[in-house]
């Protein structure tokens, strides 16, 4: 990039304000005024809620005039929304049904992108019954890498709790331990699988942006705290706009999201954040029925043992899909 960051970044808004406007000219002039101007998003190192990140723009255009990303090391967001650490976050929906299920007050809005995991495995996990007897890393148990992983083996007839070892360390730990071969299969987020892909170490067992049936549900949803929707129905509302637009962006135009992560301090890569741009499925938050990914997750998480509620119970306890059908008719795209 010849630009330099401050502006790059000022040349962003610009340029990206106006291209994003063209999906609806003004919508927020015509609605009732916000009830705050404040918002907080959460930020961790994964760069698949890109569209979270490139959205800060168009949260301003919307009306917030003071956007943060509190940081937080990972794991599921409920605890954090719960806590009051943040309003709003996209977060891997399966741990945040079991944080729903012990009673965190959050509230799920939308459907924000397909994918994103990926299981990578030695050549002693060829797939993912291979798991038997193995030890797979993770950064936590509960946190979203075990839940997906272990949702993955109940699938396929494992039980989880007893076929696999699993070892607990920070990412950059789990790496090197793979790497060394260690341990037996990796799950990581963006962009750990495609820094491994580039260096040729080990090899896929499972995308979950393209391999059924994971590829045909959510894999990440804007989850809220029931109590900034409660109190701030319009400025929830203008959140979630500013996020389901910049998800579009990173479908129609990567390299521009792609640029902005790099410019805005997310990542270092451009060429990691392009791939991860191109590869996972953000424009279809139009198409896929976020209830449906409730449904899906909550059966794989009592086959696994880690939730008893019902889908349906979770659905009628968690969800406010008001939002998004209005956003639906709005953003036709």
């Amino acid at each position: 990039m010849t630009q330099n960051r401050r502006d790059f970044v000022h040349g962003m808004s610009i340029v990206g304000a106006a291209a994003l406007a063209g999906l609806r000219p003004g919508p927020a002039e015509a609605e009732p005024p916000l009830e705050t101007t404040t918002l907080r998003l959460l930020r961790t190192p994964s760069i698949c809620w890109a569209a979270q990140y490139v959205a800060e723009d168009l949260l301003h255009d919307e009306g917030f005039t003071h956007v943060m990303y509190p940081y937080y090391p990972g794991g599921p967001v409920s605890p954090r929304l719960a806590a009051g650490e943040g309003d709003i976050s996209m977060n891997f929906i399966a741990p945040n049904l079991i944080r729903l299920e012990l009673g965190d007050p959050v509230v799920f809005l939308a459907g924000a992108h397909v994918g994103c995991f990926e299981l990578v495995g030695t050549d002693r996990v060829r797939q993912v019954r291979d798991l038997r007897g193995k030890t797979a890393a993770v950064e936590s148990l509960g946190g979203p890498e075990h839940v997906f992983l272990a949702s993955i083996a109940a699938y396929v007839g494992l039980d989880p709790q007893r076929d696999i070892k699993w070892s607990t360390q920070p990412a950059i730990e789990s790496v090197r331990l793979f790497t060394e071969g260690k341990v037996d299969a990796f799950l990581g987020f963006p962009p750990q699988a495609q820094e491994l892909r580039a260096k040729k170490i080990g090899h896929v067992v499972v995308n979950s942006a393209t391999d059924r049936p994971w590829s045909q549900y959510f894999c990440c949803l804007v989850t809220a705290s029931q109590e900034f929707v409660r109190k701030n129905p319009v400025a929830t509302k203008r959140a979630l706009r500013a996020i389901l637009k910049s998800a579009d962006m990173c479908a129609s135009e990567p390299e521009r999201a792609a640029r902005a992560l790099v410019a805005k301090g997310y990542t270092p890569r451009f060429d990691y954040a392009l791939q991860v741009m191109k590869e996972l499925p953000y424009g279809k938050w139009r198409e896929f029925d976020p209830e449906d990914t409730i449904r899906f997750y909550a059966l794989r998480l009592r086959e696994a043992g880690m939730i008893k509620s019902s889908p349906q119970k979770l659905i009628a306890q968690g969800t406010d899909w008001r939002f998004v059908n209005e956003l639906k008719k709005e953003l036709k795209g």
